[in-house]
């Protein structure tokens, strides 16, 4: 069940303070005396802490396989934090939530913020639940640029990071600045100030989210069950209606434009965690030749990192769609950091 923890007023990398925030989480396992068995796990761009309870909701694939007893992220061994970050729509202080300065939604003047501020959220919020040093942080495609930012930011609080369907920068695909152009095409834009307009733009974002999970790869997957086209194409409709209605554009704009600070590359050095990359085999966002580039700066950097390729037709969605087929190599990644 998600919690939600208040975490105080977070100074913001660009500037500015982000009053009174609140941090979205669920837990379970249970801390160790030493605070020192807790693993992170960070989630996508548009999917929720939630996604380690699968779901449809869950736009990189559901985690559901790889966390619980017995698991790759083994819920009787470790303390695990699933993490909404600062600016989702799903729970944390987000462009939808009362600004204290005005008493009304902050809309499009939430202030920018960066990985880095989501990150310092996080950290935050390990502290208030007494962890003093993380086994590992996980997360795939933007929670794997958040485990790179952690190791980062904070080298000597973990012992390892798992990054899959991720990168050491943002793709182009990810630059928010056709949404936002698309946005303002929707009659009930307003400038931004949508929440006042009945509807508000879920025309568009139900649109953007069916195009979202196309790209990522759901084809492949639902046609394991439902091998009728206007079946499947009912379901990802059925699914785009689910998450627009929950979701919000400005914090889809809000996400995206934190990634133009996104890009550990000349910060490798200080990477003091050991890594598993973990790419699928069809992944157009983050495909496998990006192997060739990550593990020889990352050997270059003196890291200790493995990889491990999912052979799978699902594309983006591969590391919870076909979860089993990598939750071997993520297991003896979780053991040998002990």
């Amino acid at each position: 069940m998600t919690a939600l923890h208040e975490i105080g007023d977070l100074p913001l990398r660009l500037g500015g303070v982000l009053r009174s925030v609140t941090l979205a989480a669920i837990t379970r396992g249970r801390l160790a005396p030493d605070g020192r068995n807790a693993v992170l796990v960070t989630h996508g761009y548009t999917s929720a802490h939630t996604f380690i309870e699968g779901g449809a909701g869950a736009s990189e694939g559901g985690w559901g396989a790889l966390v619980g007893p017995g698991r790759a992220i083994d819920t009787d061994r470790f303390f695990i934090v699933s993490s909404n970050m600062i600016g989702s729509a799903f729970g944390s202080t987000a462009p939808r939530s009362l600004n204290p300065a005005t008493g009304r939604p902050y809309g499009p003047d939430f202030p920018p913020i960066t990985l880095t501020d989501i990150v310092a959220a996080q950290r935050r919020l390990l502290e208030k639940l007494g962890v003093r040093g993380l086994h590992a942080v996980v997360g795939p495609s933007y929670g794997g640029f958040q485990a790179f930012t952690w190791g980062v930011e904070h080298p000597d609080f973990l012992r390892g990071l798992v990054a899959a369907v991720s990168g050491l920068t943002s793709p182009r695909a990810l630059d928010p600045s056709p949404l936002a152009a698309r946005l303002a095409t929707d009659p009930n834009w307003n400038d931004g100030h949508y929440y006042e307009r009945p509807g508000g733009v879920l025309a568009t974002m139900m649109a953007v989210r069916e195009e979202t999970l196309r790209r990522y790869g759901i084809e492949a997957e639902l046609a394991r069950r439902l091998p009728d086209r206007p079946a499947r194409d009912a379901e990802i409709q059925r699914r785009a209606r689910a998450w627009a209605e929950a979701a919000d554009a400005h914090s889809l704009l809000v996400l995206g434009r934190a990634l133009d600070h996104y890009d550990v590359r000349g910060q490798l050095s200080q990477l003091r965690a050991r890594v598993l990359y973990v790419l699928s085999r069809t992944d157009a966002l983050f495909p496998p030749t990006l192997a060739a580039e990550v593990m020889p700066a990352l050997a270059a950097a003196g890291v200790s990192a493995g990889y491990a390729e999912i052979d799978s037709k699902d594309g983006h969605m591969a590391s919870g769609t076909d979860a089993a087929k990598w939750a071997p190599a993520l297991r003896q990644f979780m053991d040998s950091l002990a």
